[in-house]
């Protein structure tokens, strides 16, 4: 590699080891390996605009850079974090020129989302009269921040993080390429070093090499890069997490549903990931009180008075020793007995009363606190349960046009199996069975 320059800064890592052909991409095989559709078009240089959806440093801008190449048209970088929509009318007006000399154009336009609906209506004459072949990329969910109008005209790609395999295998060429990577140092590489690092960056390629060349820069040359120097490289690691973007809300559902499918390691792991992640515990308790009624209910009615217990004990202990309660609340609730039967009834009630709305409440339950109402039959022939000696007497306490509905019907498990029991006992009663 040679010598820079003293005027001028040595590219970074991740820079100078961007992909320069298809087969150097690693980790999103789903979409440029032959025979998948983008991988496809990139090679036969036939490819429309496109927006890229996925985490920071999985390759959107080194597919964007190699669609410009194989469809031999000038890559254009634009900045929605640092550009404006005049900035985007000046490239217009460059891709209008160049189209007349028979060259295309590629605008990529890193974080997109960035723009608002109103700025990113300006990029759509030009991509429908063909000026400009629009490449987005964006880290948030383009269904929630992209106009349908651009999205109708665009094709959406989802990259995923690399996963620890490509990383290690990207680092490896790193540290042997001689020409744009680290070979020139002739480095050696400690047991499990690489691992290490390819299992700490969230599948972040671009974060994997900058801390390879911090760790390669302690190292010096002929130097080794152990464990721990990767562990003094990456500092301490952020996690993945936007409390107000769209990975919030996928840990949140992964936490929910692993307290429903009664998975404990699932669950603890979640919340975990959250509580690392700087999210606010209340939003879990929250979401574990809910959960608790809505799916464990009647099946163990003790799991929403740990819910609430555990809350109230987070707010007297406060973090870390909060956690504490918080994980034993998640342990509880992904092992309890599940029932949705309270939530199917409450739907079903709901159900019912907006289909009948106005149906009179029967005499015989009504209440009679004058003469008058007497008179009239409020609350004739009502009969005090406790009267029985079992504390049950049938009578109907629904409309008449509803009278054989069942909005509650328990399950039979946990402790609704015992209320299965005796709500089968009332039935024989009103039967006058035995």
């Amino acid at each position: 590699m040679p010598a820079p320059s003293l005027f001028t800064l040595p590219e970074p890592l991740a820079a100078r080891m961007r992909p320069r052909t298809l087969e150097e991409c690693l980790g999103q095989e789903h979409l440029l390996a032959p025979g998948r559709p983008l991988g496809d078009a990139i090679r036969r240089g036939d490819v429309g605009s496109c927006i890229f959806w996925g985490p920071p440093g999985t390759g959107k801008t080194t597919i964007a850079r190699l669609i410009a190449r194989h469809t031999e048209k000038e890559f254009v970088e634009l900045s929605a974090v640092l550009d404006g929509v005049p900035r985007v009318k000046e490239i217009v007006r460059e891709a209008e020129q160049r189209r007349v000399l028979g060259r295309g154009t590629v605008l990529f336009c890193d974080e997109i989302h960035r723009f608002n609906r109103a700025q990113q209506d300006a990029f759509l004459p030009h991509v429908e009269r063909g000026t400009v072949t629009l490449v987005g990329a964006t880290t948030q969910n383009p269904s929630f921040e992209l106009n349908g109008a651009l999205l109708s005209r665009c094709q959406v790609w989802v990259l995923k993080p690399l996963t620890t395999e490509s990383i290690v295998a990207l680092l490896t060429r790193a540290v042997s390429d001689s020409e744009r990577g680290l070979g020139h140092l002739d480095l050696d590489l400690g047991p499990g070093a690489l691992e290490l690092l390819a299992e700490q960056v969230d599948g972040d390629a671009r974060r994997a090499l900058t801390v390879l060349e911090s760790a390669a820069s302690q190292a010096g040359p002929r130097g080794t890069i152990t464990r721990e120097g990767i562990v003094e490289a990456l500092a301490r690691r952020v996690p993945v997490y936007d409390k107000s973007g769209e990975e919030h809300f996928n840990m949140l559902s992964a936490y929910h549903k692993s307290l429903r499918g009664s998975d404990p390691q699932g669950a603890l792991y979640w919340m975990a990931r959250m509580l690392e992640g700087g999210e606010d515990p209340m939003t879990l308790f929250r979401r574990a009180i809910a959960m608790a009624a809505e799916d464990i209910g009647l099946a163990d009615p003790e799991a929403l008075k740990l819910a609430v217990a555990a809350r109230d004990a987070y707010h007297m202990l406060g973090p870390p020793e909060g956690y504490l309660p918080l994980a034993e609340m998640t342990i509880y609730l992904a092992t309890a007995p599940k029932s949705n039967r309270s939530a199917v009834g409450l739907w079903a009630a709901l159900a019912a009363a907006k289909q009948s709305p106005a149906e009179p409440v029967p005499l015989h339950i009504r209440n009679a606190p004058t003469g008058l109402m007497k008179d009239l039959g409020y609350g004739a022939g009502y009969q005090y349960a406790h009267n029985s000696p079992t504390g049950y007497i049938p009578q109907d306490y629904l409309p008449e046009k509803l009278r054989d509905q069942q909005f509650y019907q328990p399950g039979e498990i946990g402790f609704e199996k015992r209320i299965r029991e005796r709500m089968e006992w009332w039935e024989r009663q009103r039967r006058g069975e035995s």
